[in-house]
């Protein structure tokens, strides 16, 4: 339980902190896994990124996550490449410059962009607007500490890493597209943990088991949802991981 008394008879209430990553749209999962964790005002979510693209209501998604004072945005390639669009081509994504723009946006709606078109092009462009900011304001990294612990917490991996480099020396494309290689500790520290999303946790293990992978001070937490896997929250004081059955194969 959340709510434990003290000396004074007075119920305190106890800050959980949860991750969750690659939503993709699922929208209906995402609620409902909140709602499993009993996540609460008092509560911080993290969200690793790829909240867009795929699933069935990505910008719904999105303006959950923008109506909570208590989460945290951490950018996803998914989510750069639709912000790279409304800040090249206009907030109506219609003003394309080159046909290599075209081709790129082509290339982005078979990739899953569609769903994340669909439930964005009619908004009044005051929402729009207000998307734009909130993706544009989404950070590179969190690091997060517990216990003695440190948790960084990034999209993709660490591109080019090196245990001398301070992450605020690496750029956010780093961040987002590189793969974390999960068979090698990139922390010598066996207390500081690396938090991933981008990679479904089917391909690290070999029985292609749809669970949070943790090993090698890796905590990897894309079950994909999306894909049919799971979505996950893992709590950075209790370790522990809830989870909610994943969406239909239909995407």
């Amino acid at each position: 339980s959340k709510h434990r008394r003290n000396g004074n008879k007075r119920k305190v209430v106890v800050k959980m902190r949860y991750i969750i990553s690659d939503i993709h749209g699922c929208k209906k999962e995402y609620l409902k896994l909140l709602d499993k964790i009993n996540f609460s005002d008092a509560d911080h979510l993290y969200v690793l990124g790829d909240v867009l693209d795929r699933g069935f209501d990505p910008i719904g998604v999105l303006k959950d996550m923008m109506n909570r004072k208590n989460v945290t945005f951490i950018m996803g390639n998914h989510d750069y490449l639709f912000y790279h669009f409304l800040k090249t081509i206009g907030l109506e994504l219609l003003d394309f410059k080159s046909e290599d723009e075209k081709w790129d946006f082509r290339t982005w709606i078979k990739d899953g962009g569609l769903s994340t078109l669909d439930g964005y092009i009619d908004l009044p462009e005051k929402e729009k607007k207000e998307i734009y900011d909130y993706i544009e304001k989404a950070k590179s990294y969190v690091t997060l500490e517990f216990e003695g612990k440190k948790y960084i917490l990034v999209h993709a991996g660490i591109a080019d890493f090196e245990e001398s480099k301070e992450l605020d020396e690496y750029t956010l494309l780093d961040f987002i597209y590189k793969r974390a290689d999960y068979s090698k500790r990139y922390y010598s520290d066996e207390k500081t943990f690396l938090v991933t999303g981008h990679t479904p946790t089917m391909f690290i293990f070999t029985n292609r088991d749809a669970k949070v992978f943790m090993k090698n001070g890796h905590i990897a937490i894309d079950c994909g949802c999306v894909y049919g896997g799971k979505l996950a929250a893992y709590c950075i004081e209790t370790g522990e991981v809830e989870y909610v059955g994943g969406a239909t194969k239909e995407y």
